[in-house]
Protein backbone atom coordinates (compact mmCIF):
# COMPACT_ATOMS: atom_id res chain seq x y z
CA UNK A 1 0.00 0.00 0.00
CA UNK A 2 1.26 3.48 -0.86
CA UNK A 3 2.42 5.64 2.01
CA UNK A 4 -0.18 8.41 2.04
CA UNK A 5 0.36 11.87 3.44
CA UNK A 6 -2.07 13.48 5.81
CA UNK A 7 -2.77 16.33 3.44
CA UNK A 8 -6.41 17.30 3.03
CA UNK A 9 -6.50 18.82 -0.43
CA UNK A 10 -9.24 19.79 -2.80
CA UNK A 11 -10.15 17.28 -5.45
CA UNK A 12 -11.06 19.97 -7.94
CA UNK A 13 -7.49 20.30 -9.28
CA UNK A 14 -7.69 16.99 -11.08
CA UNK A 15 -10.92 17.87 -12.84
CA UNK A 16 -9.43 21.21 -13.84
CA UNK A 17 -6.25 19.54 -15.13
CA UNK A 18 -8.19 17.00 -17.17
CA UNK A 19 -10.43 19.75 -18.56
CA UNK A 20 -7.40 21.83 -19.51
CA UNK A 21 -5.75 18.92 -21.28
CA UNK A 22 -8.97 18.06 -23.08
CA UNK A 23 -9.38 21.66 -24.20
CA UNK A 24 -5.80 21.72 -25.43
CA UNK A 25 -6.34 18.52 -27.37
CA UNK A 26 -9.43 19.98 -29.07
CA UNK A 27 -7.47 23.09 -29.98
CA UNK A 28 -4.64 21.00 -31.34
CA UNK A 29 -2.21 22.19 -28.67
CA UNK A 30 0.27 19.87 -27.01
CA UNK A 31 2.40 20.27 -23.92
CA UNK A 32 5.94 19.96 -25.18
CA UNK A 33 8.75 18.64 -23.02
CA UNK A 34 12.29 19.88 -23.73
CA UNK A 35 14.05 16.64 -24.58
CA UNK A 36 13.43 13.49 -26.53
CA UNK A 37 14.31 10.18 -24.92
CA UNK A 38 15.86 7.60 -27.27
CA UNK A 39 15.50 4.89 -24.69
CA UNK A 40 17.42 1.63 -24.81
CA UNK A 41 16.19 -1.74 -23.63
CA UNK A 42 16.04 -2.14 -19.87
CA UNK A 43 15.75 -5.13 -17.58
CA UNK A 44 12.29 -4.77 -15.99
CA UNK A 45 13.33 -6.88 -13.00
CA UNK A 46 16.55 -5.02 -12.27
CA UNK A 47 14.93 -2.80 -9.67
CA UNK A 48 14.87 -5.81 -7.34
CA UNK A 49 18.65 -5.56 -7.10
CA UNK A 50 18.76 -1.87 -6.23
CA UNK A 51 19.11 -0.77 -2.58
CA UNK A 52 17.92 2.79 -3.34
CA UNK A 53 14.38 1.56 -4.15
CA UNK A 54 11.74 0.53 -1.66
CA UNK A 55 11.30 -2.75 -3.50
CA UNK A 56 8.43 -4.04 -1.39
CA UNK A 57 6.36 -0.91 -1.93
CA UNK A 58 7.15 -0.72 -5.62
CA UNK A 59 6.28 -4.36 -6.19
CA UNK A 60 3.08 -4.14 -4.16
CA UNK A 61 1.79 -1.16 -6.10
CA UNK A 62 2.76 -2.68 -9.43
CA UNK A 63 0.68 -5.75 -8.67
CA UNK A 64 -2.40 -3.77 -7.73
CA UNK A 65 -2.08 -0.14 -6.80
CA UNK A 66 -4.42 1.32 -4.22
CA UNK A 67 -2.98 4.76 -4.91
CA UNK A 68 -5.44 7.58 -4.24
CA UNK A 69 -5.04 9.68 -7.37
CA UNK A 70 -7.36 12.42 -6.18
CA UNK A 71 -5.18 13.05 -3.12
CA UNK A 72 -2.23 14.05 -5.30
CA UNK A 73 -1.75 17.72 -6.04
CA UNK A 74 0.31 17.55 -9.22
CA UNK A 75 0.06 21.31 -9.61
CA UNK A 76 2.04 21.93 -6.40
CA UNK A 77 5.34 20.54 -7.64
CA UNK A 78 8.35 22.29 -6.17
CA UNK A 79 10.80 23.18 -8.95
CA UNK A 80 14.41 22.86 -7.88
CA UNK A 81 16.93 25.07 -9.63
CA UNK A 82 18.91 22.88 -11.98
CA UNK A 83 22.69 22.90 -11.83
CA UNK A 84 25.12 21.01 -14.01
CA UNK A 85 26.20 17.90 -12.16
CA UNK A 86 29.84 16.93 -12.04
CA UNK A 87 30.73 13.31 -12.81
CA UNK A 88 32.14 11.67 -9.71
CA UNK A 89 32.72 7.98 -10.10
CA UNK A 90 31.75 4.83 -11.94
CA UNK A 91 29.57 2.00 -10.71
CA UNK A 92 28.35 -1.27 -12.11
CA UNK A 93 24.65 -1.28 -12.96
CA UNK A 94 22.28 -4.19 -12.44
CA UNK A 95 22.87 -5.17 -16.06
CA UNK A 96 26.60 -5.53 -15.43
CA UNK A 97 27.52 -2.36 -17.32
CA UNK A 98 29.94 0.18 -15.86
CA UNK A 99 28.23 3.55 -15.58
CA UNK A 100 29.38 7.03 -14.64
CA UNK A 101 27.44 8.56 -11.79
CA UNK A 102 26.72 12.19 -11.09
CA UNK A 103 25.88 14.20 -8.01
CA UNK A 104 23.08 16.70 -7.56
CA UNK A 105 22.52 19.56 -5.14
CA UNK A 106 20.70 18.41 -2.01
CA UNK A 107 16.95 18.87 -2.06
CA UNK A 108 14.57 19.17 0.84
CA UNK A 109 11.69 16.85 1.50
CA UNK A 110 8.94 17.42 -1.09
CA UNK A 111 5.57 18.92 -0.27
CA UNK A 112 3.06 16.21 0.69
CA UNK A 113 0.65 15.40 -2.10
CA UNK A 114 3.05 16.19 -4.97
CA UNK A 115 4.42 13.85 -7.61
CA UNK A 116 7.86 14.34 -6.08
CA UNK A 117 6.48 13.10 -2.76
CA UNK A 118 5.26 9.95 -4.49
CA UNK A 119 8.73 9.39 -5.92
CA UNK A 120 10.33 10.03 -2.54
CA UNK A 121 8.24 7.22 -1.10
CA UNK A 122 9.92 4.82 -3.50
CA UNK A 123 13.47 6.24 -3.47
CA UNK A 124 15.04 5.62 -0.08
CA UNK A 125 18.46 7.17 -0.75
CA UNK A 126 18.61 10.96 -0.42
CA UNK A 127 21.38 11.49 -2.98
CA UNK A 128 19.68 9.29 -5.55
CA UNK A 129 16.44 11.15 -4.95
CA UNK A 130 18.21 14.48 -5.55
CA UNK A 131 19.54 13.12 -8.85
CA UNK A 132 16.05 11.96 -9.80
CA UNK A 133 14.58 15.39 -9.04
CA UNK A 134 17.17 17.08 -11.27
CA UNK A 135 16.75 14.52 -14.05
CA UNK A 136 12.97 14.75 -14.24
CA UNK A 137 13.00 18.53 -13.76
CA UNK A 138 15.03 18.54 -16.95
CA UNK A 139 12.87 16.04 -18.81
CA UNK A 140 9.34 17.15 -17.94
CA UNK A 141 9.38 19.45 -14.90
CA UNK A 142 7.43 16.63 -13.26
CA UNK A 143 4.44 17.32 -15.52
CA UNK A 144 2.28 14.21 -15.82
CA UNK A 145 0.95 15.48 -19.18
CA UNK A 146 4.29 16.56 -20.69
CA UNK A 147 4.35 15.56 -24.36
CA UNK A 148 7.23 15.98 -26.77
CA UNK A 149 5.57 16.62 -30.12
CA UNK A 150 8.67 15.73 -32.13
CA UNK A 151 9.52 12.40 -30.51
CA UNK A 152 6.25 11.32 -28.92
CA UNK A 153 7.84 10.98 -25.46
CA UNK A 154 5.29 11.40 -22.70
CA UNK A 155 4.84 11.96 -19.01
CA UNK A 156 7.09 12.62 -16.05
CA UNK A 157 9.83 10.16 -17.13
CA UNK A 158 9.31 10.96 -20.84
CA UNK A 159 8.62 7.38 -21.85
CA UNK A 160 9.11 6.78 -25.56
CA UNK A 161 6.50 5.92 -26.60
CA UNK A 162 4.26 6.80 -23.70
CA UNK A 163 2.29 3.60 -24.11
CA UNK A 164 5.22 1.63 -22.66
CA UNK A 165 4.00 2.80 -19.27
CA UNK A 166 0.84 0.73 -19.71
CA UNK A 167 2.89 -2.13 -18.25
CA UNK A 168 2.42 -0.39 -14.89
CA UNK A 169 -1.26 0.52 -15.32
CA UNK A 170 -3.98 1.43 -17.79
CA UNK A 171 -4.05 4.95 -16.31
CA UNK A 172 -0.52 5.73 -17.51
CA UNK A 173 -1.63 8.92 -19.27
CA UNK A 174 -2.95 10.61 -16.14
CA UNK A 175 -1.59 8.90 -13.02
CA UNK A 176 1.81 10.15 -11.82
CA UNK A 177 2.22 7.11 -9.57
CA UNK A 178 1.99 4.79 -12.58
CA UNK A 179 4.46 6.91 -14.53
CA UNK A 180 6.90 7.14 -11.64
CA UNK A 181 6.89 3.37 -11.04
CA UNK A 182 7.60 2.76 -14.70
CA UNK A 183 10.32 5.42 -14.75
CA UNK A 184 12.12 4.04 -11.70
CA UNK A 185 12.13 0.54 -13.15
CA UNK A 186 13.43 1.86 -16.46
CA UNK A 187 16.25 3.73 -14.71
CA UNK A 188 17.15 0.70 -12.58
CA UNK A 189 17.19 -1.61 -15.58
CA UNK A 190 19.08 0.67 -17.95
CA UNK A 191 21.44 2.66 -15.71
CA UNK A 192 21.27 1.13 -12.25
CA UNK A 193 20.65 4.37 -10.36
CA UNK A 194 19.17 7.85 -10.94
CA UNK A 195 22.62 9.41 -10.54
CA UNK A 196 23.96 7.22 -13.35
CA UNK A 197 20.99 8.18 -15.51
CA UNK A 198 21.65 11.84 -14.71
CA UNK A 199 25.31 11.50 -15.70
CA UNK A 200 24.23 10.02 -19.04
CA UNK A 201 21.79 12.88 -19.52
CA UNK A 202 24.54 15.38 -18.72
CA UNK A 203 26.82 13.93 -21.39
CA UNK A 204 24.31 12.95 -24.08
CA UNK A 205 21.31 15.19 -23.51
CA UNK A 206 18.95 12.23 -23.03
CA UNK A 207 18.62 9.11 -20.94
Amino acid sequence: MVKKSAVKSSKSWFKVAVAAVSAAAVAGVVVTAPLSVPQAAADPEAYKQQPWIDQELLAANSEGSTFDLESLEVNKIEVVEEKKAEPEKTTESATGQTATTASAPPVGEPDPGTAQAVARGYVTDGNEYACLVMLWNRESNWNVYAHNASSGAYGIPQSLPGSKMASEGADWQTNPDTQIRWGLKYIAGRYGTPCSALAHSDSRGWY
